[in-house]
């Protein structure tokens, strides 16, 4: 049931007329999509403060806790994780709305853009948002745009510009009447925005539970016509980090909110009824997740990075090293972006290459003779399999 301080979306009639030719559609959905349709009109939240059971509130700090615990050790491992821990949070968001990578076509994307596949290259901009959003101190109205700009840096024509459309989800491609969801009208998106950069900027939510609403109320909003969803999820981050309760990382949410989509759809959902209890507790469950998922992950590159110490043969200071350390943040590498990441010249870069392929630790997968290429296999296998945890429940 909406609770008085926090109110469900009201609706407003708008009227109807479809761009697609109504020849190339049958008669009974030209029919159906007829006269005014619903369009959500969102509340105003900037002042609002909710009110949840106690129980919720504990769960929410205790989740909370366990984030900044996780934070804390990533700053403490010698293994420099922190990249593909970001890599992948970027490839979980992405899958949340059926756009997957694997671990080696993400890192051959961005290795070489031309070589990228269209979902390696759709999850690539979801990095570069991620990217974006953590290196921002704080949410406005410009790094909400410049977030989408990273993200959509394909479709130029969308890219980090508020929608001047009608949007909906579900339903017909013909118009909004049978959606599942008709977010606000465009006309009321800059003002509604506003109202959410206003609440993003308090500090007397739990973070937590502040995390959980203001992506709700972006979704809600839905400002862009695409990619509403990842760079909602980015948001997350940058307010995690504006509140202080990360500094040293990125915690895998979107991976814990990917094991029930369904369920994440129906909080969301409940909250556009005035019901944010629902998606407070999805984002309790996500951290959880997260953290143990992260945990695995990094526990699995720790034994990676552990065997390597035993098999390469190269003092300590070489570029050998350096590589081994690289390929935690780029586990697809040529002879060109080792010399460049490393600031070594080719021929070293080379040496560096040989030393690890005859390790054990590469090996050369292209198969040609010029602008070859070599992937670390356990760190792609460790990727992948973080993947399929935080993968999607059956």
């Amino acid at each position: 049931m909406a609770t008085d301080d926090w109110p469900a979306l009201t609706w407003e009639p708008r009227p109807w007329r479809s761009a697609i030719p109504p020849e190339l559609v049958s008669r009974a959905v030209r029919e159906a999509h007829v006269g005014d349709y619903r369009a959500a009109v969102v509340p105003r939240v900037a002042d609002l403060q909710p009110r949840l059971p106690l129980g919720v509130l504990a769960e929410a700090e205790a989740a909370a806790a366990l984030l900044a615990r996780f934070d804390a050790e990533s700053a403490g491992s010698p293994v420099p994780f922190s990249a593909l821990l970001l890599r992948s949070e970027s490839a979980s968001s992405s899958q949340i709305e059926n756009i997957t990578s694997g671990a080696r076509a993400l890192a051959v994307a961005a290795l070489d853009a031309e070589s990228a596949t269209r979902n390696a290259e759709l999850v690539l901009g979801n990095v570069r948002a991620m990217e974006s959003a953590v290196r921002l101190g704080g949410i406005d109205l410009d790094s909400v745009l410049g977030m989408h700009r990273e993200l959509l840096e394909s479709a130029p024509d969308h890219a980090g510009r508020w929608r001047q459309e009608q949007v909906w989800v579900g339903g017909s491609g013909y118009g909004p009447h049978q959606a599942e969801f008709v977010p606000p009208h465009h006309e009321r998106v800059p003002a509604a925005m506003a109202d959410l950069i206003a609440f993003a900027a308090r500090d007397d939510v739990p973070v937590l539970v502040h995390a959980a609403l203001v992506h709700a109320q972006f979704e809600t909003v839905h400002p862009f016509v695409d990619g509403n969803g990842r760079t909602g999820r980015a948001i997350v981050h940058v307010l995690l980090r504006r509140r202080g309760l990360v500094e040293n990382t990125v915690v895998p949410v979107s991976a814990g909110l990917l094991h029930d989509t369904d369920g994440y759809v129906a909080a969301l959902t409940a909250y556009r009824a005035g019901e944010p209890e629902p998606i407070v507790r999805r984002f309790v469950d996500a951290a959880g997740r997260a953290v143990r998922h992260g945990r695995e992950l990094v526990a699995d590159l720790a034994d990676v990075r552990r065997r390597w110490e035993g098999v390469v043969q190269a003092r300590r200071g070489a570029s050998a090293w350096a590589l081994a350390d690289l390929l935690f943040r780029q586990p697809v590498v040529d002879v060109n972006s080792v010399a460049r990441d490393l600031g070594v010249s080719t021929v070293n870069a080379a040496r560096a290459l040989a030393t690890l392929t005859e390790a054990g630790v590469l090996v050369e997968f292209s198969g040609r003779r010029r602008s070859r290429r070599w992937q670390a296999p356990e760190i792609i296998s460790a990727l992948d399999e973080f993947g399929r945890r935080a993968g999607r429940r059956n």
